[in-house]
C-alpha cells in the first residue's frame, strides 16, 4: 500500500548510515543507497544529507519521516483488520528492529529452526530508541508490530506485556575510549571508585537495583547518576562527553564508535528475550513455541 523504499528511507533514517540500514534488512549497503537515490529522484526532494559519519536528514527529509511512519502503521493496521474481518491467519511475523534493539539475534536463531518449510514469513519494522519512540512502538505491540528483542529485565514491562527469555546477557561497564579505563580487558570495583555510574533509575529493572544495592552499601564513592528507563544514542552521548561511566548490556558493544564496552568481575547478568503483546496473536505463539523448541534441543 506504500512503496517499499519508504520503509528503507526509514532504516537508514533510523541506523544513521547506509551500511547499518544494510546490515538490519540483509542486502547491500549499495542497493539500499540506490533505493535511496531512487525515491529522491521520484519525489523530487533530496532527503538525506551525506557526511563523513553517516547521513543524516534534511528538513524535508525529517518532514518525510514523520508522516511516512504515521502512514505506514496506519496502512498495517488497516491490512490486519481487513485479514482479520476476513478470518485469515496470515502467517506473517513482524518484528521490530532499531539500533539498540537490533532484530538479528531473532532472525539468526530463526535459521536453525526453519528448513524453509514452516509457514511463516518476516516483516521487518524499523523504530527509534528515544523515549517517545519507543513509548509507541510498545503501545503498537499486537496490532502492528508482533515482538522485537533486547535486554528485557524491566518491571514495568513484564507486567504489561509477555516476555519470552532466550539467554542471559552479561552487564558490563561502557566508557569513553578516552577515559583512563577504555583499554582495559576487564574492570574490578576497585576501578569504580571516584568515578560517576550511569544507571537506570530505581525500580526499572530487579538486576540493576540489586547493583545499585551493592554500590550504596559496600561502594559509596562510586556515584550513581539516574538515567531514564529508555536508552537512546543521547544517554551514549552524554556518557561519552562527560567521561562518565554507564552500564550497559554486552549486546550493545560497538553501538557507538566513541565508547568502548568492557566486562566487569561481578555476576549481574540481564534477561534477553522477546517482548510482545501480553495477549499475542495464534500465529506469533506458534512461532514461539518453535523458537522454544530450538533453544531447548
Amino acid at each position: 500500500m506504500y512503496h517499499p523504499q519508504i520503509e528503507t528511507m526509514i532504516r537508514v533514517a533510523d541506523a544513521g548510515s547506509f551500511s547499518k540500514a544494510a546490515d538490519q534488512m540483509y542486502i547491500t549497503p549499495v542497493s539500499v543507497m540506490n533505493q535511496m537515490n531512487a525515491l529522491e529522484r521520484r519525489i523530487g526532494v533530496t532527503i538525506f544529507e551525506r557526511t563523513n559519519q553517516g547521513v543524516v536528514l534534511t528538513d524535508a527529509g525529517r518532514a518525510l519521516y514523520q508522516d511516512a511512519k504515521q502512514i505506514i502503521a496506519a496502512s498495517n493496521t488497516a491490512i490486519e483488520r481487513a485479514r482479520q474481518v476476513a478470518g485469515i491467519d496470515t502467517a506473517v511475523i513482524r518484528v521490530g528492529t532499531s539500533i539498540l534493539r537490533p532484530c538479528r539475534p531473532l532472525m539468526e536463531l530463526w535459521t536453525k529452526a526453519d528448513d524453509g518449510t514452516l509457514p511463516f514469513q518476516f516483516k521487518i519494522i524499523t523504530f527509534g530508541d528515544d523515549p517517545a519512540s519507543m513509548s509507541a512502538m510498545l503501545k503498537s505491540l499486537g496490532s502492528s508490530i508482533d515482538c522485537f528483542v533486547g535486554p528485557c529485565d524491566s518491571a514495568a514491562w513484564a507486567k504489561s506485556y509477555s516476555i519470552y527469555p532466550l539467554r542471559k546477557c552479561k552487564s558490563c561497564i561502557a566508557v569513553s575510549r578516552k577515559h583512563r579505563l577504555a583499554n582495559r580487558d576487564i574492570l574490578y570495583w576497585s576501578d569504580l571508585e571516584g568515578e560517576t555510574l550511569m544507571l537506570v533509575k530505581q525500580g526499572e529493572s530487579p538486576v540493576l537495583d540489586r547493583m545499585r544495592a551493592e554500590i550504596e552499601s559496600k561502594h559509596p564513592t562510586v556515584r550513581i547518576m539516574d538515567i531514564p528507563n529508555f536508552y537512546d544514542m543521547d544517554v551514549f552521548n552524554e556518557c561519552e562527553r562527560n567521561g562518565y561511566l554507564m552500564e550497559v548490556p554486552e549486546t550493545w558493544a560497538d553501538i557507538h564508535p566513541s565508547i568502548a564496552t568492557i566486562p566487569v568481575a561481578w555476576e549481574y547478568k540481564l534477561p534477553f528475550g522477546l517482548v510482545s503483546a501480553r495477549k499475542p496473536s495464534r500465529s506469533f505463539s506458534e512461532f514461539v513455541h518453535i523458537i522454544d523448541k530450538v533453544l531447548t534441543e
